[in-house]
């Protein structure tokens, strides 16, 4: 059975019923949309770094290294912060240091534990990512695409969501 034909069946007055059913379409329709998002920016970060020739990253590191930025740290607090969820962070990580984008260093405290950070060359894929994110936000607000205002609402909208979806599974537990 679909999702939209356990909304549907719900046991609602016929208003009630398609208002519902109205706003189960287009949660999944923005469920899709975050999804879909993400791909593109994966894709848009990739045709940057095709386009300048850095060749040696991938999307997924070069985000890694841009959320990193002027940080120190270690591959738990980057998962605790929500950042590559579903992506391997410590082969991401081991790739980057072997391939001098990161400095890493085994913590005295706890052994098992390795911080991380930028070396000059991470700097660098830091700098064009940022430069990247800055022109397309001056080309939203240019093109009318979005407003400081229209940013505020999906930031908060979102927000909410992430709020709400880790409630619930703090719910489960």
């Amino acid at each position: 059975m679909t999702i939209h034909s356990e909304v549907s069946n719900l046991q609602l007055p016929p208003d009630e019923n398609a208002t519902t059913a109205l706003f189960m379409d287009r949660y999944l329709e923005a469920l899709t949309l975050v999804e879909r998002l993400h791909r593109l920016l994966l894709d848009v970060i990739k045709d940057e770094f095709e386009r300048l020739g850095l060749l040696e990253i991938n999307p997924v590191q070069a985000l890694l290294l841009f959320n990193v930025g002027d940080n120190e740290v270690t591959a738990g607090e980057l998962k605790s912060r929500g950042y590559y969820q579903g992506s391997n962070v410590s082969y991401n990580l081991k790739k980057l240091v072997d391939a001098g984008y990161m400095h890493h260093e085994r913590s005295e405290i706890d052994r098992r534990s390795v911080r991380v950070r930028l070396t000059e060359k991470g700097r660098g894929v830091h700098l064009v990512v940022s430069k990247l994110f800055q022109t397309h936000a001056e080309g939203l607000v240019v093109r009318n695409v979005l407003d400081m205002q229209g940013v505020a609402e999906i930031t908060t909208a979102l927000r909410r969501v992430e709020r709400y979806w880790a409630d619930q599974i703090r719910y489960i537990y």
